[in-house]
This record gives structure tokens, C-alpha cells and sequence, in this order.
């Protein structure tokens, strides 16, 4: 089977099987998916849920974020991963929106990664979410999956090396949903430790299912 064709089938797996497929963070605006995602680095959907409501009712735009205390903030987000640094990357970004980008959330990869908690993976993830740009942010999921399904080589040891071979093979239209496909596929069923091969529809193309079944 050629790369192409492995492509094709997964694609078409997933669009029959999972034709809605979309972030699991709850917001209302760009603002506020951006400070879920700042949060969500190293933390569950689920938990960054569960502590946003309270942030979101106290410091709603980047105005009334910039004016926040550390000690606040930090008490609002202590339950969620690396609370003290998260709490300063909020205030300073909210900073910066006001001073270079006049209070909103920029549309580009390389203005998002200008301010502070910004990386690569979350400016991919605010880019694609709210314009549907082809941007593939790979985290934890999309880096297993794809290696496991075989979309992109076992050489391909970075995140960047992943995200750049995705890009290459997934169609423009498709790459904001695949995206997601992916992570839901990880968190769901492609599990880390004991992935559920048993129910996986891609079994037949998985090189750790493979590997199980010889076994």
C-alpha cells in the first residue's frame, strides 16, 4: 500500500466514523480559547474545563487580565499543571495583546508565538480552530497516532518533523479537522499505555497493533 493510499483510508475512516470533530475546550471567543489553551499544556481538557468558569466570569477580556494580581490568578488556576508560570504567561500575554495587537487575538502562527505561553503547538491550535487554517498542532496524540498508523516514519522523532509530514499528505481542507480526528483517537481509543486495539476500525494499519498480534 503506498503512503498515498494509507492516507486515503484513514482519512475516509475517520470522516465516516467521526464526521464532527472539534476541540473538547469550552469558550466563547478567540480570548478565551486562547487562555484554555495556554492552560491546557501538560493538563487535561477536562480539568482546564472544569477551572476556566471562574477566570473567565473575573477577568473576561484581555483589559481586566492584564490588571489581575499573580496571587489571584494563581489561586483560580493552582489545580491546574505548572500553575506559577501559567499564571504570569496570562497576565504578560494579555499585556502584550493590549500594547502590539490592540486587544484582540492575532490570526497568525508567528505574531501568536510572540506572546508569552505561546508556542508553536498553541498557535497552531488557535489558527486552526478559529480561522480553519491548515495549521496540524501535533501534541502527545497526534505524535503517537500518526507514528503508530504509519502516516509519518519512525524517523520522524520531533513534533515539527511530524506536524510538516501531515501537512504534506493531508489534504488543505481537511487539516483543521484531522487535527482533531487525531487527538480524539488518542485520547479515546490510541491510548499511551493500553490502547483499546480491540475497537480501533485502523487496526489493520497500526505498527503497535501488529506488533501485539504476532506476540
Amino acid at each position: 500500500m503506498t503512503k498515498k493510499e494509507r492516507y486515503q483510508f484513514v482519512l475516509a475512516y475517520f470522516q465516516t466514523h467521526v464526521p464532527i470533530a472539534e476541540t473538547e475546550l469550552v469558550y466563547q471567543n478567540p480570548f478565551e480559547l486562547l487562555v484554555a489553551v495556554i492552560l491546557s499544556a501538560q493538563c487535561t481538557d477536562k480539568r482546564v474545563n472544569l477551572t476556566t468558569p471562574s477566570i473567565f466570569q473575573k477577568y473576561p477580556t484581555p483589559q481586566k487580565m492584564a490588571q489581575a494580581s499573580f496571587d489571584d490568578l494563581f489561586t483560580l488556576i493552582k489545580s491546574i499543571s505548572y500553575p506559577n508560570n501559567k499564571a504570569k504567561h496570562l497576565i504578560g500575554m494579555s499585556n502584550l495583546l493590549l500594547q502590539n495587537f490592540n486587544g484582540e487575538v492575532p490570526h497568525t502562527v508567528d505574531e501568536l508565538m510572540t506572546l508569552p505561553g505561546v508556542g508553536r503547538k498553541t498557535a497552531n491550535v488557535i489558527t486552526s480552530v478559529v480561522d480553519k487554517q491548515p495549521n496540524m498542532a501535533v501534541d502527545t496524540h497526534v505524535f503517537r497516532v500518526s507514528r503508530r498508523l504509519g502516516l509519518v516514519p519512525m524517523t520522524a522523532t520531533t513534533p515539527l518533523a511530524v506536524e510538516k509530514e501531515l501537512i504534506k499528505h493531508i489534504p488543505k481542507e481537511l487539516v483543521h479537522t484531522a487535527h482533531h480526528w487525531l487527538i480524539l483517537h488518542g485520547r479515546y481509543t490510541c491510548l499511551a499505555r493500553t490502547p483499546k486495539c480491540a475497537t480501533c476500525g485502523l487496526l489493520i494499519f497500526c505498527k503497535e497493533g501488529a506488533k501485539k498480534s504476532a506476540s
